[in-house]
């Protein structure tokens, strides 16, 4: 026998471990050659898919209750049936198999495979779940499912469209690998929600407003993760046509615009529940002389509670807003009113205190929106502070309303504080996690899992109803492909009954979100969670911040940071370099998902890389400009030429002044570029100009070491260093230059 029908015998030995559903045949190819190349791709093909049907299946969020089955290889494809399937549940088959077909796997109903969606009530359903000794609970009904397999395939069962569409959700992530090396694991699965509100909170005001193709692609995958509610943030980005001055031409979404968007929402089951804020957060707004009486203090954040135009106006906003969505609840915002009682309510302030004169002001907010006949969410910051008055407000508030407590740090004393006052009080509560991506080049996850995790299980073991994770936008920077991380972590810990795994998590991530089966985009999520890290134990109450990033670091405030910094530059860099190779290697390997969130992952490695080159170059030309003045009065040849060579290390066609420029200038370009996938232009020009203003401040710094050369080759003196604006050298830079 020739190595090819060896080579074929190794191929059915593979196929035979791995329950392989198709014959492989007996007979060996014609042709040595051909017979060879062919039967090594086959048995390359076999390889791959035995390896992936070992593995352990990966699922996002983690299921109640599963046990996984037997593999079976998708060669001939799979068939996606729905038993006596109505438009939604043939919605959630429809999604099922696009989501396949864009991996590459035939879906046809011929293939010996198949995927079953079925109805828990149908006969079809119950002899799935009798089948399998599967038990239907009560906690199931409203949107969970089960999932069993048999022989040739798996059967997915719900009582409801939505609890069935998430069951397809599941069963997409059985199928792993593509084309026809893709595999179907098996498993038996009883899954129901931990919360019954499970969302994402979305900041449209605080610079970048997506594009409406983007949120429907946010909807997909909050959807395809179990998540029910989409939260947009308006302070003055939703248009009104009661109030023409309060939104921004090209930077705010138009009622059209946002009843498009809750129609595609509802097919996947997702709610989407607008925060218009209604008290405070309003400075856009005021900053109009229209509405300059109504605020707390001049061109202020509040409204003036003493100013009957304040809830008229709040009534027309909301009239507008529940018009364009039709959610029974809406969003009043409320928080951080930190400017009530300096102003135009000081009086009343001083008087009766802070908290009653703002429960009193949200109370009226409530009964004023009362004729739209919806339930109210409020930031519960504020009336958090005021146990013993919650106690006693009205008990049609209490009904009327939710609370929604925030906290955005792991807390090592637990959450009870930002929940125990509404339980207390009688009130529905949810809670308000954060992915901590606000004013940073990249989110720091070693603070946004725990917290997650932390605040999301209180809220559970508490009776709280709802998780709202949120995304802030605090400096108009962030990009919220970067986010996805701990959104999906958010989506893992509010479907999960009881405290949510981090490992897990952190394990499952780069497979299930982007098809990653070697483990190397979990592995750079975690090199820039280190580089996070190292940056906290530097500046102990900062860590990679934009402020960070775009800080002069000649500049006194410079200067302060670069001596903590200084100690961290070359395992920050390290950090951020390993993380872009270890994308770049995940990358060559085959085709990934969500590629656009790889580059904004890419490019936060970059900008993270940038703050430690930064660093390390401008302490490296301080200390050669240093010793290149020291020099410049020696009689010495050899030190004079010295002195020339100093000052092309620094000014060069590769001198360290053009590696300043060069990287700050193609990291702007590839965050225009990561910008424009997913927002608007709005607002791009604001962060660009940061870019272009850094490129310019050592652009002019070449220019004025180009002149000090000049003066070099004609006097052969040179000016001081703090004429060119360098500072003095730090002495370990010194120490290091040879």
């Amino acid at each position: 026998m020739d190595g090819a029908c060896a080579c074929l015998k190794v191929m059915r030995s593979i196929a035979a471990r791995a329950g392989k559903l198709v014959s492989m045949g007996n007979a060996c190819p014609y042709g040595l050659r051909s017979r060879r190349i062919a039967l090594q791709g086959m048995l390359a093909v076999l390889l791959a898919a035995w390896t992936a049907a070992t593995a352990q299946l990966a699922l996002l969020p983690a299921p109640q209750e599963v046990h996984t089955g037997s593999s079976l290889f998708l060669q001939a494809g799979v068939a996606v049936t729905c038993v006596g399937c109505g438009s939604e549940d043939t919605f959630a088959a429809q999604e099922l198999t696009q989501a396949l077909s864009a991996a590459g796997v035939s879906v046809r109903a011929s293939s010996p495979v198949h995927i079953a969606l079925v109805r828990q009530g149908s006969a079809a359903g119950r002899a799935a779940l009798q089948s399998a000794n599967v038990q239907w609970s009560p906690e199931m009904t409203a949107e969970g499912y089960a999932i069993v397999p048999d022989s040739s395939g798996v059967t997915a069962v719900a009582a409801t469209a939505a609890g069935l569409f998430y069951a397809a959700m599941t069963a997409k992530q059985m199928v792993t690998g593509s084309g026809t090396s893709a595999i179907l694991q098996t498993a038996t699965v009883r899954d129901w929600p931990g919360l019954k509100y499970r969302g994402l909170h979305d900041d449209l005001s605080r610079g970048p407003v997506p594009t409406l193709d983007f949120q429907k692609k946010q909807i997909r995958i909050l959807a395809a993760y179990k998540m029910n509610v989409y939260s947009p943030y308006f302070e003055h980005t939703m248009q009104y046509a009661s109030e023409p001055l309060a939104s921004p031409p090209g930077g705010s979404m138009t009622a059209t615009q946002a009843r498009e968007l809750v129609a595609y929402a509802a097919q996947y089951h997702v709610t989407i529940i607008p925060e218009q804020e209604a008290f405070g957060h309003l400075h856009y707004l005021l900053t109009n002389d229209l509405y300059a009486p109504l605020a707390e203090t001049p061109h202020g954040h509040v409204l003036a509670p003493g100013q009957p135009e304040s809830l008229a106006l709040t009534k027309r906003l909301f009239t507008e807003l529940a018009q364009d969505y039709p959610s029974p609840l809406l969003h009043l915002g409320a928080d951080e009113t930190v400017e009530l009682g300096k102003g135009q309510t000081k009086a009343a302030v001083d008087a009766r205190g802070l908290g009653p004169v703002y429960l009193d002001y949200l109370q009226k907010i409530v009964m004023e929106l009362q004729p739209l006949n919806r339930r109210f969410l409020f930031w519960g910051d504020i009336a958090m502070k005021e146990p013993a008055l919650l106690r006693t407000v009205p008990q049609a508030f209490k009904q009327n309303t939710i609370a929604v407590g925030w906290e955005y740090n792991p807390q090592p004393r637990g959450f009870l504080p930002w929940i125990k006052p509404y339980t207390d009080a009688g009130m529905e509560c949810w809670v308000a996690p954060g992915v901590n991506n606000w004013s940073r080049v990249y989110p720091n996850f070693n603070l946004a899992l725990p917290n997650i995790q932390q605040f999301t299980a209180q809220a559970q073991r508490s009776g709280c109803t709802g998780q709202l994770n949120t995304v802030w936008n605090d400096d108009g920077e962030a990009l919220f492909n970067n986010n996805w991380y701990a959104v999906l972590f958010g989506a893992e810990a509010a479907w999960h009954k009881g405290e949510s795994s981090i490992p897990h998590f952190e394990a499952e991530y780069g497979a299930v979100f982007h098809g990653d089966t070697t483990g190397k985009v979990s592995q750079a999520q975690q090199e820039l969670m280190a580089a996070h890290a190292l940056l906290k134990d530097g500046f102990k109450s900062s860590d990679a911040s934009d402020l960070l990033f775009w800080v002069d670091p000649w500049s006194p405030d410079g200067q302060i940071s670069a001596a903590r910094i200084r100690p961290y530059t070359r395992d920050l860099r390290l950090h951020a370099e390993r993380a872009i190779i270890l994308l770049r290697e995940a990358r060559s390997g085959g085709s990934l998902q969500e590629q656009d969130a790889l580059d904004s992952m890419e490019l936060g490695a970059r900008r993270l890389d940038l703050i430690g080159l930064k660093f390390q170059l401008t302490d490296e030309i301080a200390a050669t400009y240093a010793r290149a003045y020291a020099l410049q009065g020696s009689k010495d040849r050899d030190s004079r030429a010295e002195v020339g060579r100093d000052l092309v290390d620094i000014n060069a066609v590769n001198g360290k002044l053009q590696d300043l420029r060069n990287a700050y200038s193609l990291t702007r370009d590839l965050y225009e570029q990561a910008w424009l996938k997913s927002y608007r232009p709005y607002w791009l020009r604001n962060n660009l100009e940061r870019y272009d203003l850094t490129i310019q401040l050592w652009l002019s710094r070449i220019d004025k070491v180009r002149s000090a050369q000049r003066q070099w080759d004609r006097a052969q003196s040179l000016p001081s260093a703090a004429d060119l604006g360098i500072p003095p050298a730090p002495a370990a830079a010194m120490g290091a230059t040879p």
